[in-house]
């Protein structure tokens, strides 16, 4: 007696490719386009920092190996542009993590006009980066804005002058502005992560005897330090890629002072037209973001695991 074969079994061959294929079919189009559209022009960028991509030399366009990365080991403009990249960066970061954190604790608590106050404090982010840093750049001329005159009355400076042509002082003007237009990403993810933090527990901490210090540091902190290490690490990437700011308001100057490595290859790419030059320096920064963007995903799962 001859036992049935299950009907899976007998299932024709194009029918089961055809099955086992139909979730590649429906996703494809999103893969193709990210392959299009990114993973493309990644690729190309990577293999012209091993070529001579020059626009005015019709010779150009050979592979040449690890020249530009000899070369830009003996660049001294690239270090001193990484040092500024390091504290455009960091101060940048760590002042909008702060105002943002303190903008988010106040909207986080009931009071009258607090949809009109989030409005106000969300606007900077609506506003273009290039007329952000040309508005910036008028309010630091002493000729038609008003900040180095208040500075001057208050003391900051000796005079009312632009410190965007102070080498010692130029790199702060886009830090200012780079604080008050990223504010509001800061104040907006950490908002809503703080609405999201069960409400009994203050009330069980504020029984308890814990003082707002306390209830800070033992809930408000632990809940909000997976978001808090994936918004830096999102700000940081986000920051160090941003030359917006810096082309509008210094354009690298003076002196370099304010010179970041993304202007840097904005300057070597569209000024100087050297794309094999700029490419292999935006490969560096690549890396070293990658490592950063490591570290910081190591750091995160770690903190999620504790919790």
């Amino acid at each position: 007696m001859t036992i049935a074969a299950h009907p899976q079994a007998v299932r024709p061959l194009k029918k089961r490719i055809a099955d086992a294929s139909e979730p590649y079919l429906y996703s494809a189009p999103a893969l193709i386009l990210i392959i299009t559209v990114m993973l493309v022009p990644l690729a190309l960028g990577i293999s012209y920092a091993f070529r001579d991509i020059q626009l005015l030399n019709p010779l150009s366009g050979g592979f040449i190996g690890l020249d530009h990365f000899r070369a830009l080991s003996e660049d001294q403009a690239f270090f001193r542009a990484l040092r500024n990249t390091l504290w455009w960066t960091g101060a940048s970061v760590f002042l909008q993590f702060l105002f943002g954190l303190i903008l988010a604790l106040l909207l986080d608590k009931p009071f009258a006009g607090r949809g009109i106050a989030q409005a106000l404090v969300f606007l900077p982010w609506a506003v273009p980066s290039f007329l952000a840093g040309l508005n910036w750049a008028w309010l630091f001329n002493p000729v038609i804005g008003p900040l180095p005159h208040w500075m001057y009355a208050l003391g900051i400076m000796d005079a009312p002058n632009n410190i965007l042509s102070d080498p010692h002082l130029a790199m702060w003007g886009p830090i200012v502005a780079n604080v008050w237009w990223g504010i509001p990403f800061f104040a907006i993810t950490l908002l809503a992560a703080l609405q999201a933090i069960p409400r009994d527990l203050y009330e069980a901490a504020s029984i308890d005897g814990a003082g707002p210090v306390q209830r800070f540091f033992s809930i408000t902190l632990p809940f909000l330090a997976p978001t808090i290490a994936i918004t830096i690490l999102l700000r940081t990437v986000w920051i160090s890629n941003f030359a917006d700011l810096i082309v509008v308001m210094t354009n690298g100057g003076p002196a370099d002072r304010t010179q970041i490595v993304a202007s840097y290859i904005f300057t070597q790419a569209f000024k100087r037209l050297d794309f094999g030059y700029a490419s292999a320096i935006a490969l560096v920064l690549l890396v070293l973001l990658l490592a950063y963007s490591m570290l910081i995903v190591l750091l995160r799962q770690t903190l999620l695991n504790k919790g």
